[in-house]
Protein backbone atom coordinates (compact mmCIF):
# COMPACT_ATOMS: atom_id res chain seq x y z
CA UNK A 1 0.00 0.00 0.00
CA UNK A 2 3.41 2.53 0.84
CA UNK A 3 4.50 1.57 -2.16
CA UNK A 4 1.61 2.50 -3.74
CA UNK A 5 0.89 5.76 -2.57
CA UNK A 6 4.61 6.21 -3.27
CA UNK A 7 4.05 6.13 -6.95
CA UNK A 8 0.86 8.15 -7.30
CA UNK A 9 3.20 11.19 -5.39
CA UNK A 10 5.76 10.34 -8.25
CA UNK A 11 2.89 10.45 -10.69
CA UNK A 12 1.45 13.55 -9.37
CA UNK A 13 4.73 15.42 -8.48
CA UNK A 14 6.22 14.57 -12.37
CA UNK A 15 2.74 16.63 -13.93
CA UNK A 16 3.14 19.57 -11.21
CA UNK A 17 6.53 20.50 -11.62
CA UNK A 18 6.95 20.78 -14.87
CA UNK A 19 4.14 23.53 -14.80
CA UNK A 20 6.22 25.19 -12.40
CA UNK A 21 9.21 25.11 -14.19
CA UNK A 22 7.70 26.65 -17.06
CA UNK A 23 5.78 29.23 -15.24
CA UNK A 24 9.16 30.16 -14.07
CA UNK A 25 10.99 30.71 -18.00
CA UNK A 26 9.93 34.03 -20.24
CA UNK A 27 7.23 33.08 -22.86
CA UNK A 28 6.91 35.66 -25.21
CA UNK A 29 4.70 35.76 -28.61
CA UNK A 30 4.68 37.98 -31.35
CA UNK A 31 2.08 39.78 -33.52
CA UNK A 32 2.13 38.91 -36.95
CA UNK A 33 -0.27 41.77 -37.94
CA UNK A 34 2.60 44.36 -36.23
CA UNK A 35 5.52 42.30 -37.56
CA UNK A 36 7.46 41.57 -41.08
CA UNK A 37 10.34 39.47 -42.81
CA UNK A 38 11.52 41.06 -45.18
CA UNK A 39 14.81 41.80 -47.43
CA UNK A 40 16.60 44.22 -49.92
CA UNK A 41 19.17 44.19 -52.24
CA UNK A 42 21.08 47.10 -54.56
CA UNK A 43 20.54 46.98 -57.87
CA UNK A 44 19.79 48.69 -61.09
CA UNK A 45 15.64 48.68 -60.45
CA UNK A 46 15.02 48.24 -57.06
CA UNK A 47 14.52 44.46 -55.32
CA UNK A 48 13.10 44.99 -52.14
CA UNK A 49 9.68 42.96 -50.85
CA UNK A 50 8.76 41.33 -47.98
CA UNK A 51 7.24 37.56 -47.17
CA UNK A 52 3.60 37.49 -46.97
CA UNK A 53 3.86 34.04 -45.16
CA UNK A 54 6.26 33.66 -42.07
CA UNK A 55 6.03 32.47 -38.58
CA UNK A 56 9.14 33.30 -35.40
CA UNK A 57 9.28 32.20 -32.28
CA UNK A 58 11.88 32.64 -29.22
CA UNK A 59 12.07 30.13 -26.52
CA UNK A 60 14.08 30.39 -23.94
CA UNK A 61 14.87 28.41 -20.31
CA UNK A 62 15.69 30.59 -17.91
CA UNK A 63 15.36 34.54 -17.72
CA UNK A 64 19.04 34.88 -19.05
CA UNK A 65 18.17 36.08 -22.42
CA UNK A 66 21.28 34.28 -23.74
CA UNK A 67 19.44 31.10 -22.76
CA UNK A 68 16.66 32.41 -25.88
CA UNK A 69 16.56 29.73 -29.03
CA UNK A 70 15.01 32.13 -31.92
CA UNK A 71 13.41 30.15 -34.98
CA UNK A 72 12.40 31.74 -38.16
CA UNK A 73 10.82 30.30 -41.05
CA UNK A 74 9.47 32.08 -44.62
CA UNK A 75 7.37 30.56 -47.33
CA UNK A 76 9.89 30.90 -50.39
CA UNK A 77 6.75 31.34 -52.25
CA UNK A 78 4.89 33.98 -50.54
CA UNK A 79 7.63 36.66 -51.54
CA UNK A 80 6.07 40.00 -52.24
CA UNK A 81 7.69 42.62 -53.79
CA UNK A 82 4.88 44.49 -55.49
CA UNK A 83 5.76 43.04 -58.85
CA UNK A 84 4.53 39.78 -60.08
CA UNK A 85 7.35 40.21 -62.88
CA UNK A 86 9.97 39.96 -60.12
CA UNK A 87 7.90 37.78 -57.24
CA UNK A 88 8.28 35.32 -60.12
CA UNK A 89 11.69 35.29 -61.30
CA UNK A 90 12.59 35.36 -57.34
CA UNK A 91 10.38 32.06 -57.16
CA UNK A 92 12.06 30.31 -59.57
CA UNK A 93 14.94 27.83 -60.24
CA UNK A 94 17.66 31.10 -60.39
CA UNK A 95 16.65 32.42 -57.36
CA UNK A 96 14.68 31.18 -54.42
CA UNK A 97 13.86 27.60 -56.10
CA UNK A 98 10.44 27.62 -54.02
CA UNK A 99 8.92 24.53 -55.78
CA UNK A 100 11.94 22.44 -54.83
CA UNK A 101 12.97 24.11 -51.55
CA UNK A 102 9.29 25.65 -50.18
CA UNK A 103 11.17 27.03 -46.73
CA UNK A 104 13.67 29.51 -45.94
CA UNK A 105 14.78 29.83 -42.65
CA UNK A 106 17.03 30.49 -39.44
CA UNK A 107 17.70 28.54 -36.38
CA UNK A 108 19.87 30.57 -34.39
CA UNK A 109 22.86 28.53 -32.02
CA UNK A 110 23.09 31.35 -29.66
CA UNK A 111 22.27 34.96 -28.59
CA UNK A 112 24.92 37.23 -27.10
CA UNK A 113 24.04 40.46 -25.87
CA UNK A 114 26.69 43.39 -26.96
CA UNK A 115 24.58 46.33 -25.16
CA UNK A 116 21.75 47.45 -23.09
CA UNK A 117 19.33 46.68 -25.80
CA UNK A 118 22.03 45.02 -28.57
CA UNK A 119 22.43 41.34 -29.24
CA UNK A 120 23.77 38.86 -32.07
CA UNK A 121 23.05 35.89 -32.63
CA UNK A 122 24.69 33.49 -34.51
CA UNK A 123 22.85 30.69 -36.35
CA UNK A 124 21.91 28.42 -39.43
CA UNK A 125 20.47 30.15 -42.84
CA UNK A 126 18.83 27.80 -45.17
CA UNK A 127 17.78 29.21 -48.63
CA UNK A 128 17.74 26.69 -51.95
CA UNK A 129 18.27 23.98 -49.63
CA UNK A 130 21.89 25.28 -48.88
CA UNK A 131 22.83 25.93 -44.91
CA UNK A 132 25.48 28.35 -44.06
CA UNK A 133 26.38 30.11 -40.72
CA UNK A 134 25.09 33.58 -40.57
CA UNK A 135 24.69 35.97 -37.82
CA UNK A 136 21.51 38.43 -37.07
CA UNK A 137 21.77 41.09 -35.64
CA UNK A 138 19.28 42.95 -33.54
CA UNK A 139 18.11 45.59 -31.24
CA UNK A 140 15.46 45.38 -29.20
CA UNK A 141 12.94 48.75 -27.75
CA UNK A 142 11.03 48.34 -24.80
CA UNK A 143 12.60 46.80 -22.70
CA UNK A 144 11.47 46.16 -19.09
CA UNK A 145 7.96 46.83 -20.65
CA UNK A 146 6.94 43.36 -21.54
CA UNK A 147 6.22 44.36 -24.75
CA UNK A 148 8.45 45.92 -27.46
CA UNK A 149 9.84 45.18 -30.76
CA UNK A 150 13.20 43.81 -32.03
CA UNK A 151 14.25 44.46 -35.37
CA UNK A 152 17.40 43.79 -36.77
CA UNK A 153 19.72 42.71 -40.34
CA UNK A 154 21.06 39.56 -41.13
CA UNK A 155 23.22 40.00 -44.84
CA UNK A 156 24.43 37.44 -46.79
CA UNK A 157 25.77 36.46 -50.12
CA UNK A 158 23.37 35.62 -52.53
CA UNK A 159 25.95 33.59 -54.42
CA UNK A 160 26.97 31.40 -51.91
CA UNK A 161 23.95 29.73 -51.60
CA UNK A 162 23.70 29.03 -55.54
CA UNK A 163 21.78 32.47 -56.37
CA UNK A 164 24.30 33.32 -58.83
CA UNK A 165 22.05 34.33 -62.23
CA UNK A 166 20.64 38.23 -62.73
CA UNK A 167 17.69 39.55 -64.18
CA UNK A 168 18.21 40.43 -67.71
CA UNK A 169 18.66 44.26 -68.07
CA UNK A 170 19.16 44.26 -64.08
CA UNK A 171 21.97 44.76 -62.95
CA UNK A 172 22.14 42.64 -58.72
CA UNK A 173 24.63 43.10 -56.01
CA UNK A 174 26.22 39.85 -54.57
CA UNK A 175 24.68 41.63 -50.65
CA UNK A 176 21.46 40.79 -49.88
CA UNK A 177 19.65 42.04 -46.31
CA UNK A 178 17.13 40.11 -44.42
CA UNK A 179 15.24 42.61 -42.41
CA UNK A 180 13.40 41.42 -39.40
CA UNK A 181 10.83 43.49 -37.64
CA UNK A 182 8.80 41.61 -34.80
CA UNK A 183 6.35 43.19 -32.35
CA UNK A 184 6.12 40.93 -29.68
CA UNK A 185 4.79 40.76 -25.66
CA UNK A 186 5.80 38.74 -22.92
CA UNK A 187 2.66 36.32 -22.03
CA UNK A 188 3.69 34.88 -18.66
CA UNK A 189 6.84 33.73 -16.70
CA UNK A 190 9.24 36.59 -15.38
CA UNK A 191 10.50 39.74 -17.31
CA UNK A 192 14.10 39.14 -18.98
CA UNK A 193 17.35 39.60 -16.72
CA UNK A 194 19.54 41.83 -18.82
CA UNK A 195 22.92 42.93 -17.15
CA UNK A 196 24.18 44.83 -19.63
Amino acid sequence: MKLARFAIVCVLASAVFPLISQAQVPVFEFDKAKSSIGFDVKASVEIAGKFDKWDAKITFTSADPTTGVLDIEAQAASVNTGSGMKDGKLKGKDFFDAEHNPLISFKSTKIVQTGPNTFDIPGTFTIRGVSKPETLSLTVSGIGTGQGEVKGIMAFDRKQYGMNSGIPFIKIADRVEVEVDLWGKRVSGPPLDLKK
